[in-house]
């Protein structure tokens, strides 16, 4: 029955703003109007829809304003370079220091946050394989400890 995502929907305070930042992420404006913008994630397949007002003012909660973009493992290692190259600074996720890659392996994905001007959280994600011995670690490792601790498996 389900097929995937089609659309999420994030609040800004100035589309014209908006559509620069998510035009620099390399996505294609689908379509605007005078305060929403669409932008495809997937073309023909996903969406994301920018709507200008006052919303933009809602307190932050992952529940209201996030997004994750799925990327490939290869892309998520570069990923710092890549968001510095296009001048958005990568931010640290929850109460980690770092803006570097993590991996989560009780959950099998690994992510890189950043925030859009208007706050609204960003994600670049992907899927891991985890070997089954090692999906009963909650901890949030770094990029390096994690392919470190698949090493010393082999």
């Amino acid at each position: 029955m389900i097929l995937g995502l089609y659309e999420a929907h994030l609040p800004g305070s100035n589309l014209k703003q908006s559509i620069e930042f998510y035009s620099k992420l390399g996505l294609e404006l689908a379509w605007r109007d005078e305060d929403t913008a669409f932008f495809w994630i997937e073309k023909e397949k996903s969406w994301v829809g920018l709507w200008e007002g006052e919303e933009h003012k809602t307190s932050y909660h992952p529940s209201l304003r996030h997004l994750a973009f799925r990327v490939s493992y290869e892309d998520l290692r570069n990923s710092i370079k890549w968001l510095q190259t296009i001048e958005i600074d990568p931010v640290p996720f929850g109460k980690r220091d770092s803006i570097h890659p993590f991996v989560r392996p009780n959950q099998g994905n690994a992510s890189v946050y950043f925030d859009d001007p208007d706050g609204n959280s960003l994600e670049l994600m992907c899927f891991v394989s985890v070997p089954e011995n090692l999906k009963n670690i909650s901890n949030k490792l770094s990029r390096e400890e994690w392919e470190e601790l698949l090493k010393e498996m082999n």
